[in-house]
C-alpha cells in the first residue's frame, strides 16, 4: 500500500528554484527599505514594494511546503527545508514589520546609524541571493558557502554594535522627548530583528553543508 502511495507522488521538485526566487524578494525588499531610508519620496511607493515582494514570498513559501509535502525525493533533509525558507521568510516578514513602524510613526528621517542597520540589511540580502544558488552542488561550493555565511553572521555582530550606539545617541538627544525616543527605539528594534533573521538563515544554510559534506 506504502509503495504505491509512493508512485503517486513526484519524484523531485525544483526546491532550488524557489529558494532561489524568494531570495530574490529578498533583495528586492531590501532595496526597497534602502530607498526608503534614504527620505526617497514618495516612502508610500516603498512601502508598497516591500508589501509587495512580502506577498511573493509567502506564495513561494506555501510552494515550499507543499511540494515537501507531496515529493518523494528531497534534495535534503525536509526538516532542514522548511527550516532555511521559514528562516528567509522571517527576514523579509521583519522587513515589512519595519516598513510598517515607519508609516505609523510617519518616519521622514532617519539617524545615521539607522541607515548603516539598512545598509547591512542591504548587504546580506546580497549574500543570501550569492549563496542560496551554491546549495545546488555543496560538494563543491561547501567552502564558498561558509565564507559567504561567516560574512552574514559577521554582519549581525557589526548591526548589534550599530544598534547599541542608535539608541545610546537617540536616548541622549531624546532625554526631554521620551516619545521621540520611544519610536527610534522601535525603529532600531525592528531593524534589528532583520539582522538577526538573516544571521538564522546563515545558521540554518550552515546546517545544511555540515549534514551533506
Amino acid at each position: 500500500m506504502f509503495n504505491w502511495f509512493q508512485a503517486l507522488l513526484p519524484r523531485t521538485s525544483d526546491f532550488f528554484g524557489m529558494f532561489e526566487n524568494h531570495a530574490a524578494t529578498l533583495v528586492a525588499a531590501a532595496d526597497a527599505l534602502s530607498e526608503l531610508a534614504a527620505g526617497h519620496s514618495p516612502p508610500q511607493k516603498y512601502i508598497a514594494e516591500i508589501n509587495r515582494c512580502e506577498h511573493q514570498a509567502d506564495d513561494i513559501i506555501r510552494q515550499v511546503l507543499r511540494s515537501v509535502r507531496q515529493t518523494f525525493l528531497t534534495p535534503f533533509d525536509r526538516g532542514a527545508i522548511t527550516s532555511l525558507i521559514g528562516a528567509m521568510d522571517d527576514s523579509i516578514d521583519e522587513m515589512q514589520d519595519t516598513a510598517r513602524a515607519i508609516s505609523l510613526y510617519e518616519l521622514a528621517t532617519f539617524e545615521p546609524e539607522m541607515k548603516r542597520m539598512v545598509e547591512i540589511i542591504v548587504e546580506a540580502a546580497g549574500l543570501t541571493v550569492e549563496t542560496i544558488p551554491m546549495l545546488r552542488d555543496i560538494t563543491r561550493n561547501g567552502p564558498k558557502i561558509h565564507t559567504l555565511t561567516e560574512k552574514l553572521v559577521h554582519l549581525e555582530s557589526e548591526a548589534d554594535v550599530v544598534h547599541a550606539a542608535g539608541l545610546k545617541k537617540a536616548f541622549q538627544q531624546h532625554s526631554s522627548e521620551p516619545m521621540q525616543f520611544m519610536v527610534a527605539r522601535e525603529i532600531y528594534k525592528h531593524l534589528e530583528r532583520i539582522t538577526d533573521a538573516f544571521e538564522d538563515v546563515a545558521n540554518e544554510i550552515d546546517g545544511i553543508v555540515i549534514d551533506h559534506s
